[in-house]
This record gives structure tokens, sequence and C-alpha cells, in this order.
């Protein structure tokens, strides 16, 4: 594992240019620029809400190609100050990434890349702002919507029922599940934000396991915990948008060419959601992968080898 770790490292695709985008409602937003100066843009973010860029995610590209840019949302990774909870919402990374294509210099359309979360934000930018977008490359289809909160927090108690109940069990009657573990998590109280971490901070992972088991936290790790603060703010406030409103706007980006990948096993983020995206497109191809959970290698080699044929297409 080591010898891996230490390939990958000396390995890793290098920026050719990298920084922050200027202050915006006290947020530094962290980008960088890899591969062909001159090539077809790329725009890309992560996961979460809460997650941040690795240069895994820019590995199924060609960089002598395209012009691969990726950036850390508000109070996530590199950018800065780092777990930020003020001004941290949907409407302001979509506000970002309109930015950072100013500040770049962009004025043709961009290929749009996502996975889980990031698809979320992909969706509503294309929405937003179809004549920026040339086509969107997704993963792990998130529709933020009112089904996707339903089945995290209840139905899928069909396969862990044990899970869920230990997740409810410290709730009163008038509280949802991140409100409860969003006050935990930004107390004052090292334990409760301990056991926040253990459960609800593990929960994503937990969803997918066949032998399920919560965390263990022996000492809190500031990475960990702005991650679960900013996922659990954004769980609190529906993701900041309207119910259902990525499909509900999908008219506006039914011609742009699509590819959706997505595990036929998804305990995070069922199959159905992707599915129903895809019938509302025009020209889109999904594509499900014979795969448990909501990552794995064969996600992650499937979309790699789906992406470089259809942006050869």
């Amino acid at each position: 594992m080591f010898l891996k770790k230490l390939w990958n490292k000396i390995f890793d695709p290098k920026p050719f240019n990298q920084g922050y985008l200027p202050m915006v409602d006290g947020h530094e937003v962290w980008f960088a620029e890899y591969g062909n100066t001159k090539g077809k843009p790329i725009l890309l973010t992560h996961g979460g809400p809460g997650g941040s860029c690795k240069t895994k995610h820019i590995k199924c590209f060609d960089l002598k190609k395209y012009r691969v840019i990726m950036f850390d949302q508000r109070g996530c990774g590199n950018s800065r100050p780092f777990g930020e909870l003020k001004h941290n919402t949907t409407d302001g990374i979509l506000y970002d990434m309109e930015r950072l294509l100013d500040f770049l210099s962009i004025k043709e359309k961009v290929i749009i890349r996502g996975g889980s979360w990031a698809s979320t934000v992909a969706l509503l930018f294309a929405e937003k702002h179809p004549e920026k977008v040339e086509s969107l490359l997704l993963s792990q289809i998130f529709l933020a919507n009112e089904m996707s909160e339903e089945w995290e927090q209840e139905q899928s108690s069909l396969f862990y029922p044990d899970m869920i109940e230990q997740l409810h069990c410290p709730l009163n009657k008038h509280q949802t599940v991140p409100e409860y573990y969003f006050k935990q998590l930004t107390s004052d109280d090292p334990e409760a934000q301990k056991k926040a971490l253990e459960t609800y901070g593990c929960f994503e992972r937990v969803l997918g396991a066949l032998s399920p088991r919560w965390g263990k936290v022996d000492e809190i790790e500031e990475k960990a915990l702005g991650y679960a603060r900013i996922y659990a703010q954004y769980a609190v406030e529906h993701y900041y948008i309207k119910d259902n409103e990525i499909l509900r706007n999908v008219k506006k980006i039914k011609h742009i060419p699509t590819l959706i990948v997505h595990n036929r096993l998804d305990m995070l983020c069922p199959l159905q959601g992707a599915y129903e995206l895809a019938k509302n497109l025009d020209d889109c191809k999904l594509v499900i992968v014979p795969e448990r959970g909501h990552v794995g290698p064969l996600l992650y080699k499937t979309f790699a080898k789906e992406a470089r044929l259809f942006l050869s297409a």
C-alpha cells in the first residue's frame, strides 16, 4: 500500500496553473488546471457536500488533448477558510463556477464532469447556464430531492433496519436526522462531536456495506469535522434547492449530450434517480454498472472507458 501511494504521488499529474479566486462572501475558492493549455476545457468538482478534489478525478482524461480545471467548493479541501459554514450554499457554488470561467477567460462551451453531489452541482449549473455547457459527464446521480432524502433517512431501513434504528435513537419527535446531528457536530462538546462523527459522519459508508459498522473516532480531526459539518448543514437546508428542482427544469438541458454511469446496487443514491433523469434527456447514454456500493473500482473503470468513447464520438 505504501509503495502504491508513493508511486501515485510521484506520477500524479502536475497542474500548470493553480491559485485562488478573489475572495467573495468571506471565501477564497481554490482551483487547479491540468493538461493542454489550449485544449477543450473540462470543469469538474467533488462530491459531498464537504469533500475535496483529488488528482484521481482527472486521470481518466487525455491531458494532451483536454484542459481540465478542478476546484474545491466553499469551505472544502484547499479552499479558505476551511470548514466555513457562513455563505456556504449551492447558489454560492454555482456563482463560483461562473466566476472561475470568467477568471480563466474561458468563453467557449465547457464539458462538465460531476459524480455524486458533484452531479447535482453539474446539473444545476447546466440548467442555469445551458449556453455555457457542451456536454455532461455524470456518475452516481444524486438529485437532492425529497425522494433522495426519504431514502437516505427512512426507506433505506428496508436493508439497514439496525443501523437506521441506531441513527434515529437519540432524536426527539420534533427533529430530523440532519438537524440533530448538525447540532451535535457544531456543539462545543467534544464527546457529542465524536458520537456524531462515528454515526452520521460515516453513514455514507454504511449504506452499501454488507457488514456495516459505525466508525471509531479516538481523536477529532479537523478535516473530518469540517466535512461532516458542511454535509449536515446542506442536508438540514435541503441542499438549498427546491424539491425536485432538477427534474422540473430538465427541459432546459434536454438537448445537451449527456453520459450517466451508475452502479446497479448503489444504496446511497439508488439507480431510480439516474434512470428517471436519463429518460427525460433527448441525447443521453445511461450505463448501468453491475457493482454494489456508491463507489468502486468497476465504476471508475467503466466511467473512464465510457467517457473516452463519449468524447471521441
